[in-house]
């Protein structure tokens, strides 16, 4: 353990903070496992248990192994991992799932081992690594509308393309982050309002070309407009019916909650242990326990913050801010559903619901994160050793 600890690099506060919410997610996954357990041949929940133990450990594995690589190197990984990305999201795309004639096509299955994977997951990684990398490298230029189009905006364009069509939460949040981080990175204020313009008019001619061409591509549109429609109106409809049950699991906690395995509405919730986690946890542990949740959440944001004010270059502030923060927010938007203040978007809920991929991927961008906190102490011890010779003589010796 000793071992283990010494090798461990970074932010102290982001290792116990993540380890903290991993811990905290067994009780709340074992409990609302029961309704697929139910649903399964044996009627076990101890395989979900057991399945979930499993995604962490590979994920804490996939942070540990990414903190020890110097962050710099990430640069050059993501100009070799765009293409793999796009690849893989047409890929993706072109399997032509669908559910009630709706695109579902989000996963793909890995060979042998016979697990989904969702590629929009790793995309998101992948293109806010890419954007830091392009705004750290126009610091010190003029950037234009005209010369960043090719380099940032297609790239930009093609992945949120490939999302699009089955996955719109997670595009429209992917563009969100975009804006945010070039906002950050220096990216004129006034060419940002035009992309945003452009934005809402590509998703618009999606939009009508989908209405008008329903049988060309299966989409999500109807979906789409259904939820909005029912959130924005406040009727009761069948697409209501998981987050009816998630306010009554919510109502039903109190101050104090049921107590750990007890809540109700994870029986009637089909996605109690991942989209409707929030709805459970505060069931069985009140809103203390959905208090201290999202109290973990705004610690972690906090320390965000402090890595990427503290680190040495510009690419690993942008690195940092751009991998974290769609984390928290992540987080914000899935508590948000579950009290019905957003639509249903489908978004997990961090570290903490159920799904191998967001694990892996969340895990992946707090490695990323720590790696840019490894490198700034790795730079304080070195300065604190030239103000000690002692210390420079003793480690010759």
């Amino acid at each position: 353990m000793q071992i283990i600890f010494k090798n461990i690099k970074g932010d102290r506060l982001i290792w116990a903070i993540v380890a903290l919410l991993a811990i905290l997610s067994f009780l709340p996954v074992y409990s609302a496992a029961s309704n697929l357990a139910y649903k399964g041949s044996d009627g076990s929940t101890f395989g979900f248990f057991i399945k979930h133990f499993v995604h962490l450990f590979l994920g804490l594995s996939i942070m540990y192994g990414v903190h020890k690589l110097p962050y710099r190197y990430f640069k050059g990984l993501s100009l070799v991992m765009f293409p793999v990305v796009l690849v893989l999201l047409g890929v993706t795309m072109l399997q032509g799932t669908t559910i009630d004639g709706a695109n579902a096509s989000r996963w793909i299955q890995i060979p042998i081992v016979g697990m989904s994977f969702q590629t929009s997951t790793l995309a998101s990684v992948v293109l806010m690594v890419y954007i830091a990398r392009y705004m750290s490298k126009m610091e010190d230029k003029v950037i234009t509308f005209k010369g960043s189009i090719l380099p940032l905006w297609l790239p930009v364009f093609f992945v949120l393309a490939l999302i699009l069509p089955a996955n719109f939460s997670t595009a429209a949040i992917m563009f969100l982050m975009v804006l945010m981080l070039v906002f950050l990175g220096g990216y004129p204020f006034k060419y940002l309002m035009v992309i945003i313009g452009s934005g809402v008019l590509v998703l618009v001619l999606f939009v009508l070309a989908a209405k008008a061409f329903p049988d060309a591509m299966p989409n999500r549109v109807d979906t789409w407009m259904s939820r909005v429609e029912s959130f924005s109106d406040n009727e009761v409809t069948e697409a209501d019916y998981q987050i009816e049950k998630a306010k009554i699991a919510i109502a039903s906690g109190g101050i104090q909650g049921m107590g750990p395995g007890k809540s109700m509405q994870k029986n009637f919730l089909p996605q109690s242990s991942s989209d409707f986690i929030f709805a459970i946890i505060i069931e069985e542990y009140g809103l203390i326990g959905g208090f201290v949740l999202m109290a973990l959440y705004m610690w972690l944001l906090f320390r965000i913050v402090i890595v990427a004010q503290k680190s040495d270059t510009v690419f690993g502030k942008l690195l940092v801010l751009g991998v974290g923060l769609p984390i928290v927010f992540q987080a914000l938007i899935n508590m948000a559903v579950a009290v019905e203040l957003f639509p249903v978007t489908g978004q997990t809920l961090p570290l903490i619901s159920s799904g191998g991929t967001s694990i892996w991927m969340t895990c992946m961008a707090f490695g990323i994160i720590l790696s840019v906190s490894a490198r700034r102490e790795e730079i304080k011890e070195q300065e604190d050793m030239e103000d000690n010779p002692l210390e420079i003589l003793s480690e010759t010796i």
